[in-house]
């Protein structure tokens, strides 16, 4: 097992991650200081696994329940929201419960929400399922719903009481959902972390082979990365931001296909290099560290252009964005690999051609 920490004091909470991870109740029953346990998971997580979360919880002597989404990004939503209400209320699930939040980054965003508003906050604990859950949306305590207009304009920040990554769940994972938690990963080595970029660069075909040790190495260095900026900014008034490289972008790419039709991060990965385009072009990038950048991207399965939205209709989007200041679009924005920064100033003409050079053809 690995062990990391997210220190915010005295909500400071341990990530856990190793293979078989989903069977310790000792892990679990210290997390939970609750007699009851809300189990949120979906329609593809809960025949593979649920089971066993809820004879880990026995074995605790923990009492539980369940309730099953729907699953994928379409259903992040305000009525899939309601049916975790609806569960709760009608179990009658008070202020000490704890929500467990068992499946990918939908799932544990959802699970997340709930928890900090049903009956103005309960405890939850993150059990990610997917790559891109273990390595970034189950650490830091950002929840939310989608809006029809931007992606996570409606949550809380609500840090969980623990994250548990098994690493042994990926191996049902789904290669697309593989290759789409490796746009996150990569995210850490361009936005602070060159010596993992180039780590990434000489292991991207054992990761994608889904090599145990390669895996866990990628997750916890990507999660140590990610605790050590959510332990610094929570709440994202200054270094946080950092992480969202590629996903302005990347949010566009998923509004205006419609929510579900290009995961995550998938959208994350065009993104990137639609960041990079602009952060060569702006004369900051060097063109070896950008070509550098775009292959590892494309090595790892992820699409390197964007769909053709015309970049009139990417910018709509992109103004709903919640990184958006006193009207001025921020982007993060490369220097080098490992070495990221926040822009407000790029003139919106760079941005468009950025955007028209980094997209399918018609």
């Amino acid at each position: 097992m690995r062990k990391l920490t997210v220190a915010l004091g005295e909500r400071s909470y341990p990530i856990l991650i190793g293979e078989g991870m989903l069977d310790s109740a000792d892990a679990i029953a210290a997390a939970v200081n609750t007699p009851r346990v809300a189990i949120v998971t979906n329609d593809v997580v809960a025949p593979l696994y649920l089971d066993r979360l809820t004879a880990t919880l026995a074995r605790a002597g923990i009492a539980y329940d369940s309730v099953v989404l729907p699953d994928g990004e379409a259903h992040k939503n305000w009525q899939t929201l309601n049916t975790i209400f609806d569960a709760l209320l009608a179990g009658h699930f008070d202020r000490s419960t704890t929500l467990v939040a068992l499946g990918g980054g939908v799932v544990g965003d959802m699970a997340g929400f709930a928890a900090a508003t049903y009956q103005r906050g309960i405890p939850f604990i993150q059990i990610p399922t997917t790559l891109l859950s273990q390595v970034d949306s189950s650490v830091g305590g950002k929840t939310a719903i989608n809006h029809p207009l931007g992606k996570n304009m409606i949550g809380a920040f609500h840090q969980p009481q623990l994250v548990l990554a098994d690493t042994a769940v990926l191996n049902t994972l789904p290669d697309r959902e593989l290759k789409a938690g490796l746009a996150e990963v990569i995210k850490y080595g361009l936005i602070r972390d060159p010596a993992f970029f180039d780590w990434l660069e000489s292991h991207i075909d054992k990761l994608l082979g889904r090599d145990p040790l390669a895996l866990a190495e990628a997750i916890e260095r990507s999660c140590a990365n990610k605790s050590q900026i959510v332990s610094e900014d929570e709440t994202e008034r200054g270094v946080r931001a950092l992480l969202n490289l590629g996903h302005t972008f990347g949010h566009a790419i998923e509004a205006g296909m419609g929510f579900g039709v290009w995961l995550h991060g998938e959208a994350v990965g065009a993104g990137m290099v639609m960041a990079a385009t602009l952060s060569q072009r702006q004369g900051w990038l060097s063109m070896q560290q950008y070509e550098r950048t775009v292959a590892l991207i494309a090595r790892a399965g992820l699409p390197v252009l964007g769909p053709r939205l015309g970049a009139a209709r990417y910018l709509e989007l992109m103004a709903h964005d919640k990184k958006v200041e006193a009207g001025r679009l921020r982007l993060v924005l490369l220097r080098d690999i490992g070495d990221a920064e926040i822009f407000s100033d790029v003139p919106i003409a760079d941005i468009a051609a950025a955007i028209d050079a980094c997209c399918e053809s018609a």
